[in-house]
């Protein structure tokens, strides 16, 4: 693996009587979360779990539970000690979420971002179980020129980039989080690229026609320090002299993320290497690790989806 195991941390109404599990709730999600208030319509039969892990910056939450109505206040934000974003997603029913004036139904798989800084409610008619992922404000930030815009509002989890938003966030699980396959830097740059693309919080193309050069740059960059375990955004922004940012939107602009240029660099490489028969003397493991994966069961993994093949089947069919 490539990062520290991150540990679960765990809250369930089974620990305490019938009678109490409300109010333990209500102090689960205070100290899983931040300050709220939870209310339920089912409060006499009320059950619920709460995991958390951190993946570096961002923190994955996983509820599960009965139906309830949880309020950010302005009592509670006054309360908290720090305050971030939480991008929610929920795939078994709808839901409803509110800030800042704005209303919205979701439905399966949709996404909303709210910000801890003021008041929002969130409405789970049926079941409660939601990812929820907390996002550093600066984070996020760092990906989206005008996070308040976007606050409130339904991310469509059914179409365009919204679709794979709502997939990634669906994989960012505590126990992903507990033994990430990736270095958690680059599984957070891919979740802070697919949310700007979902909320088209990208630069318009005029921007990205003041440095043409800038996508070849970064495919020649890639190119050459691919085969660097834990290659980050950062690394190749440095190496090119310019910001993170600038590095991120730019690959948002053309329609794709660091995650995916550094995979396709990676999936190309070693397919040419399992293609020609002068790398035949090397094992599927080495060529994995000469294309950049310090894990061979991820190499191998990872050549199927996107080839659908194994490495040694390629090899066979040349």
């Amino acid at each position: 693996m490539h990062t520290d195991p991150s540990p679960i941390r765990r809250w369930s109404t089974d620990a305490v009587p019938p009678g109490q599990r409300l109010a333990y709730w209500v102090d689960a999600i205070c100290d899983g979360f931040l300050e709220m208030a939870a209310t339920s319509p089912v409060a006499r039969d009320f059950g619920s779990t709460l995991e958390s892990a951190a993946l570096g910056a961002v923190g994955v939450h996983r509820v599960c539970g009965s139906a309830q109505d949880v309020y950010r206040t302005r009592r509670a934000i006054a309360r908290s000690r720090e305050n971030f974003y939480y991008l929610l997603c929920k795939t078994d029913g709808a839901w409803c979420a509110a800030q800042d004036g704005r209303h919205v139904r979701l439905l399966s798989g949709d996404l909303v971002l709210v910000d801890s800084r003021r008041c929002y409610e969130f409405h789970f008619p049926e079941k409660a179980d939601t990812v929820s992922l907390e996002l550093p404000t600066d984070w996020v930030a760092s990906w989206l020129a005008a996070p308040q815009q976007h606050v409130g509002r339904r991310i469509d989890g059914g179409s365009g980039w919204g679709l794979a938003l709502s997939a990634l966030a669906r994989q960012f699980t505590p126990e992903l989080a507990a033994a990430a396959p990736l270095p958690a830097r680059l599984l957070g740059d891919q979740l802070g690229a697919l949310l700007a693309l979902a909320t088209g919080d990208t630069p318009p193309a005029s921007a990205t026609r003041t440095d043409g050069a800038l996508r070849q740059r970064i495919a020649d960059a890639l190119a050459d320090r691919h085969a660097e375990p834990g290659l980050c955004a950062v690394d190749i922004a440095r190496m090119l002299g310019v910001s993170e940012r600038t590095l991120h939107r730019h690959l948002a602009a053309a329609g794709t993320t660091f995650a995916q240029e550094l995979l396709a660099c990676r999936i190309d490489r070693a397919r040419c290497m399992l293609l020609q028969p002068r790398f035949d003397a090397l094992t599927i493991a080495e060529i994995g690790r000469r294309a950049g994966w310090s894990d061979a069961s991820h190499f191998v993994r990872q050549c199927r989806r996107v080839l659908g093949a194994t490495p040694a089947a390629l090899r066979r069919q040349r």
